[in-house]
């Protein structure tokens, strides 16, 4: 008996020690490249970097006091929600439609699954090429085939409407196979049973599927939010620095880059991704609290 009290304690220490080894990188490359950068942010929101970047000196709150009265950063906020309302809603949506048609037995689905997932491996230099040259007002693609005169990416009322529409594009991929995952986990048994009651596919979808696929659903809401708060790359690539709407355009992260590696004020620049980061904390809080209403956990 004590022999194989000490064997299963022996087996437990090994896996372990065993267990923590293979998290171990991950573990330090989330302290190094995460944790760490945004304990030095906050620290370096409290700076006024020096000339030349040296010499930092300490502002305490000035630069939250700046933060605060300055309109070009609420400016970027309002730019940045307003990405945010476009590209969180309808890219879940439609990957969750597209999912849901192609998790059905159907003649070339694989194929199907492919070409929508093909932008996220597109380098995003080559997506923002595309589309500006589909939004140009003058030889654009979607002018021509509607044929309307429309300025989608150098109109400050619909610059960001339009940048966000690639935002939708480019992550659908994303979001349809997280989805597919989920919706391989989901019972055939359920459905067959609803088909014997004679639920039509449209009761199963809002009384079976979307139940029992929140959980994945909210896992999508809550990353997708985060990134959409966190656009930068689509804006930079797409709306010129002589572009008459990118004030309207000009998300908070790219307002961090223009003000830390372009004017070289970093303390100002990590001034603005605290107020991010506080942002998001307090949406992530509320979606948090609200998911207790509508995720159903098996």
């Amino acid at each position: 008996m004590a022999k194989t009290k000490a064997a299963k304690t022996g087996r437990e220490r090994s896996e372990f020690l065993w267990g923590w080894l293979f998290i171990l990188p991950t573990t330090i490359g989330l302290i190094v490249l995460n944790i760490i950068p945004i304990f030095r942010t906050i620290y370096q929101s409290f700076f006024k970097t020096g000339d030349f970047g040296k010499g930092n000196i300490f502002v305490g709150l000035s630069n939250y006091q700046k933060v605060f009265g300055d309109g070009e950063v609420w400016q970027a906020l309002i730019n940045t929600l307003k990405y945010a309302v476009v590209e969180v809603p309808f890219s879940i949506v439609i990957a969750l439609v597209l999912a849901v048609f192609l998790n059905r037995r159907m003649r070339g689905r694989s194929v199907y699954r492919t070409i929508i997932f093909l932008p996220m491996v597109a380098a995003p230099a080559a997506v923002a090429m595309v589309w500006r040259w589909l939004f140009n007002s003058d030889f654009g693609l979607i002018n021509n085939v509607f044929k309307v005169h429309v300025n989608w990416v150098s109109s400050p009322q619909i610059a960001v409407f339009s940048v966000a529409v690639i935002g939708v594009w480019s992550i659908l991929g994303y979001n349809m196979v997280l989805f597919l995952s989920g919706l391989q986990e989901i019972p055939r048994d359920y459905y067959e049973a609803a088909e014997i009651d004679g639920a039509t596919g449209i009761n199963a979808f809002f009384h079976i599927t979307i139940p029992l696929l929140s959980p994945t659903i909210f896992f999508v809401l809550v990353t997708r939010v985060i990134g959409a708060l966190q656009v930068f790359d689509l804006i930079y690539m797409v709306i010129d620095k002589s572009n008459p709407a990118l004030s309207k355009t000009q998300s908070l992260v790219y307002l961090f880059y223009k003000y830390s590696f372009i004017n070289k004020n970093m303390g100002y620049g990590s001034t603005i991704v605290v107020l991010l980061l506080g942002i998001t904390m307090i949406i992530t809080v509320f979606q948090m609290i609200g998911q207790k209403k509508w995720v159903f956990y098996n």
